[in-house]
């Protein structure tokens, strides 16, 4: 049994349609409602309308990703249990309608943070890139954040200082927008409210960050059980703590404790082997057999790290993420299952025709395209060596 071979599509306003995914070769399709407020209710006839479109294409919804986690259950804020009951009734709503497998994350603000989405690469394709100095630069001189300066290395702080001096409003400008985007689907944040959000984060700190995902999901495993969904975290994107915000699962450690804090079978891992490997202090094989029996969907993507620990997404076969061994590791756990993992060739470059047009950070089609025909290679040749 193969592994699952899925695409990201964001709906029908994706400038990728679903005729390109399966041109490129993907059975499964992972999406969401990004329409729906978060916190509110997924509705039945808009989860029914969503996987009709995508089975009449000839695919099936294999992930939904994400059904997003609202603030106030990651603040344990006044409105908390109200949205952990919407967020049940969401999940009973998908699993009426055949969808077992839910990804979601619990990083506070930000679902991912890059500091450049046009990163050209020597042979002219565009790469997200992740710099040190850039998010200093925004973190001292745009958002002003108290105290920011004791969180980087004093060559960083002194590097920020220059390439803010050398920088043009536009291009701050330019920085701010960037790093926003990593607010889910909500539009721009403002640096007053990132700023404020911080605060609150600051006083939840990491122990009690650990203690709202532990409640999160012991408020919905009996859902889960019930309707038999498997729930899979999102590791931080990068992997380590930035603008003064805590992370709870950056590394072996912190998913293992996830998974042991709350030890039910619907709790598992959405293993992304990018945000995994962008920090130096991972290995992502050794990560993936620490964690491999609660794996239950995967992100396939390299990065590039440099000394100073600034990284481009890379090639799929070409980073510092051992892909042979990540997959490897994979086709051993998938030949144990019962179904089989969905995983997607996640991020992919913007290259060829997808130069001269408007596309996704991270999710134009060539790119995707020649990420998932590298990883399906990678597989076969595995799983037939394997058979040997």
């Amino acid at each position: 049994m193969s592994l699952l071979q899925s695409w990201r599509w964001y709906g029908p306003q994706d400038p990728v349609t679903l005729q390109d995914v399966k041109q490129a070769g993907a059975t499964g399709v992972v999406s969401a409602l990004h329409h729906i407020p978060h916190g509110a209710v997924w509705p039945l006839e808009e989860i029914q309308e969503r996987k009709r479109v995508i089975e009449e294409s000839g695919l099936a919804w294999a992930v939904v990703e994400s059904v997003p986690v609202h603030e106030a259950i990651k603040t344990r804020s006044a409105d908390c249990e109200l949205y952990l009951e919407n967020y049940r009734q969401s999940l009973r709503n998908l699993a009426a309608c055949g969808l077992k497998t839910v990804c979601y994350n619990f990083m506070p603000v930000l679902d991912w943070t890059r500091t450049n989405l046009a990163y050209e690469l020597n042979n002219g394709a565009k790469a997200l890139y992740f710099d040190w100095t850039d998010l200093a630069v925004f973190d001292l001189y745009i958002l002003k954040r108290k105290g920011a300066e004791n969180d980087y290395a004093a060559d960083v702080v002194q590097q920020a200082e220059e390439r803010h001096q050398s920088m043009s409003e536009q291009q701050l400008e330019q920085l701010s927008e960037i790093i926003r985007m990593g607010v889910p689907m909500e539009g721009f944040i403002s640096l007053e409210h990132l700023t404020e959000s911080i605060s609150i984060y600051k006083e939840i700190g990491h122990i009690g960050l650990r203690e709202n995902l532990a409640y999160f999901l012991e408020s919905i495993m009996d859902v889960c059980e019930e309707t038999g969904i498997k729930m899979t975290i999102h590791p931080d994107d990068p992997p380590y703590p930035i603008l003064g915000l805590p992370r709870i699962a950056s590394n072996k450690e912190d998913l293992l404790y996830i998974l042991e804090r709350v030890n039910r079978e619907p709790n598992g891992i959405c293993f992304c082997t990018g945000s995994l490997g962008a920090g130096s202090h991972n290995n992502p094989v050794e990560i993936l057999k620490a964690v491999g029996h609660r794996v239950y969907f995967a992100h396939l993507r390299n990065v590039l790290k440099d000394e100073a620990g600034n990284f481009y997404e890379s090639d799929h076969l070409a980073g510092d993420v051992d892909m042979y061994g990540v997959m490897k590791e994979l086709v051993k756990i998938n030949s144990q299952r019962q179904e089989p993992i969905p995983f997607r060739p996640d991020h992919g470059h913007q290259m060829l025709d997808d130069l001269h047009k408007i596309t996704n950070p991270g999710y134009s089609a060539i790119g995707r395209l020649r990420g998932l025909a590298e990883l399906r290679g990678l597989e076969m040749g595995i799983a037939r060596s394997l058979k040997n």
